[in-house]
């Protein structure tokens, strides 16, 4: 098949604007730095490597694809032909060569993934193909694709797996907490791994709208009519700077189990990244390329993720970020400063009596958080 008639079969039953192309694009093009850190950090836990060798050779994924094979709609042209197009296109638009399997599941609840070790399998549930319109749902067809991309499909089976395991084994203490430790290493990539995923969604879609449309709704349902784009993303900015160290820590014990980050923050980081440089050379056809990728240096990565998290701790609005902030920079008080923030008090000297506190109102910018157990990211 010609390359101008590839084409023209993965674009039926789409729209009939153009999105560009990505010819031999790198997961790195789209890749957090957040996710690139996280995903070191977790190889290097001890007892991983030993872990993910055995659920390599033990995890039944056989079962796993008979499962779905046998209770769940194949997408093909055949049948859910919308989406089989969608899913052609997206894998055209970033050159992936062979198109996975997808499948459509039977839950009422929005949701996607993106699993198996030998070969990606995309699910996507009844209740995200109802909830979201074709734009929206290309975009998270490009989401589950990017996971594909990115290899990410092999480490969220085991997560999937490990899960599970620990609920059969929480009955016997060391066990679990060794599970548990992976798990939770585990889930602190899925969740960097989902902002990647997001980027590789737009790249698709190419229509930042339609990526923050699908995560309102996945937040609050199918009522476009009662919602707006502008006033959610301002939510993610109060929930970053709002509060004092008490709501700082309350956040992360909320976001510790769960595999997704909040959605208001997802919109937040994708809009970041739309207005962003890189983004705009990825648009105009600078970006690293698959051949490359042997090349590239680890350093330069650890590197480039150090920036970023330096550069969040810097423009965080969130108490805890800037308290890290200021105690890099030499900040004294260490015990007034802890006691002002956890109080709400204002005033550097630790005597409680200044004015201010952390308690003021976000303005219209800011990002961080994370932790949605659903929707297009879920994958």
């Amino acid at each position: 098949m010609t390359e101008d008639s590839h084409e023209e079969a993965t674009h039926e039953n789409v729209p009939s604007r153009q999105r560009k192309r990505f010819p031999g694009i790198s997961s790195r093009a789209y890749e957090h730095p957040a996710d690139r850190s996280a995903l070191v950090a977790l190889r290097k836990l001890t007892g991983f490597d030993t872990v993910f060798k055995a659920m390599s050779a033990l995890l039944p994924e056989r079962s796993l694809r008979l499962l779905f094979l046998s209770d769940s709609v194949r997408v093909s042209d055949a049948q859910f032909a919308h989406l089989h197009a969608m899913l052609r296109d997206a894998c055209y638009i970033l050159d992936l060569e062979k198109v996975p399997v997808m499948y459509v599941a039977q839950d009422p609840k929005p949701n996607a993934m993106c699993i198996g070790l030998d070969e990606p399998i995309i699910v996507v549930t009844t209740g995200l193909v109802e909830l979201l319109d074709e734009e929206e749902m290309r975009a998270v067809v490009g989401h589950e694709v990017g996971h594909a991309l990115s290899g990410h499909s092999v480490y969220r089976t085991i997560l999937l797996f490990l899960t599970n395991l620990a609920l059969k084994v929480a009955w016997i203490p060391l066990g679990n907490v060794a599970i548990m430790a992976i798990v939770t290493a585990l889930r602190e990539w899925f969740r960097k791994s989902e902002l990647s995923a997001d980027r590789a969604g737009l790249l698709v879609g190419q229509d930042l709208r339609a990526s923050m449309r699908g995560l309102m709704k996945i937040a609050g349902g199918n009522h476009l009519h009662e919602m707006n784009v502008d006033a959610f993303l301002e939510q993610a900015a109060e929930y970053e700077a709002g509060g004092d160290l008490r709501d700082s820590v309350l956040k992360i014990l909320n976001v510790l189990p769960r595999t997704h980050p909040f959605t208001t923050v997802r919109a937040a980081e994708l809009k970041k990244w739309a207005e962003s440089r890189d983004y705009q050379r990825v648009m105009d056809g600078h970006y690293p390329r698959r051949d490359e990728d042997k090349d590239t240096s680890v350093t330069d990565s650890f590197r480039d993720s150090a920036a970023h998290y330096a550069d969040t701790v810097r423009n965080s609005k969130d108490p805890l970020m800037k308290l890290v902030g200021d105690l890099a920079g030499g900040a004294g008080d260490l015990g007034g400063k802890l006691r002002d923030k956890f109080t709400g008090g204002g005033g550097s000297g630790g005597s409680g009596n200044g004015n201010g506190g952390n308690g003021s109102r976000p303005s219209d910018e800011g990002s961080g958080g994370e932790g949605r157990d659903q929707g297009p990211g879920k994958s």
